[in-house]
């Protein structure tokens, strides 16, 4: 009995020690992904090619969208009643209203055909320049709005106020003799003039003013963020190019961007490092 204990015990003090668990390392394929997903120092060759073959391909998209005009008058008519509904239809009240101070409508006009495409740019260079960890993630999100809206274009089909019959609404390019629309006068031919939902005035707008509020330094520069997705708001319902509903759309699609971005990087454009890591320390975390 005790000769048996005592080999039970030097069998279990002979045996070997655990050995330790092998830890495995990342697949190369979740690497691969990984570094994809992180974000990299923008160049800039690429970044001046991507911006401008993406600008054509919106502007050849959303132009190549059938003028359904029939379908377009018709949503533009629910979207009317649906605000009359709401009691927020006060598009004619604002047309009419602004289109009586004749600087102030000739402004807009201006306003509405260049700002949102000159500061848009400009954000992406301040981002490149200024923020070069955010700006693949905000560039995604603005990209991913941008791309979302062209499905609403096509299946949605929607008249801006001003091409409305019957109800009164002033084309103001039109009325003023200004340059301030693709949609209006004599480039009209060149623009889908049912492409009204959503907006891209207020989604570009708001991308930007969220973009300059959260990361500018300047008090001022953060205010007038916020007011520029605002201005740009009434601008659009003055001038009869879109409906508040127009901007709400702007806005969904905006949301869809930035849920994309963060899918993608993890975290929103403001949250990530203003600089890139350098490749050593990138390789070093992985």
């Amino acid at each position: 009995m005790g000769e048996a204990t005592v080999r039970t015990l030097e069998d279990r003090t002979a045996a070997p020690p655990p050995t330790e668990e092998r830890v495995d390392r990342p697949s190369q394929d979740r690497v691969g992904l990984r570094k994809l997903r992180s974000p990299r120092h923008p160049r800039l060759w690429f970044e001046v090619l991507l911006i401008a073959v993406s600008y054509w391909t919106y502007s050849l998209v959303r132009n190549a969208v059938p003028e359904q005009r029939a379908a377009a008058l018709r949503n533009a008519d629910w979207i009317w009643q649906a605000e009359q509904s709401l009691h927020i239809a006060v598009e004619h009240t604002v047309n009419q209203a602004v289109n009586s101070v004749t600087w102030l409508i000739v402004g807009m006009n201006y306003y509405y055909a260049t700002l949102h495409f000159v500061l848009t740019i400009g954000v992406l260079v301040w981002l490149y320049r200024w923020h070069p960890g955010r700006y693949a993630a905000a560039r995604l999100s603005l990209f991913a709005t941008t791309a979302v809206a062209l499905l609403g274009y096509y299946l949605y089909p929607l008249a801006p106020p001003r091409l409305m019959d019957g109800l009164g609404f002033v084309d103001t390019v039109v009325v003023h003799h200004t340059w301030g629309s693709m949609a209006s006068g004599n480039l009209a031919n060149m623009s889908n003039q049912y492409a009204a939902m959503p907006s891209m005035h207020i989604g570009w707008s708001t991308w930007c003013g969220v973009t300059i509020a959260l990361l500018a330094r300047p008090l001022w520069a953060r205010v007038l963020g916020v007011l520029y997705p605002v201005t740009t708001l009434v601008v659009i319902v003055s001038t009869a190019n879109h409906f508040w509903l127009d901007a709400v759309g702007g806005l969904l699609c905006l949301s869809f961007g930035f849920a994309l971005s963060y899918a993608w990087y993890g975290a929103l454009p403001c949250r990530l490092a203003r600089q890139v890591a350098a490749r050593g320390a990138r390789r070093d975390a992985g």
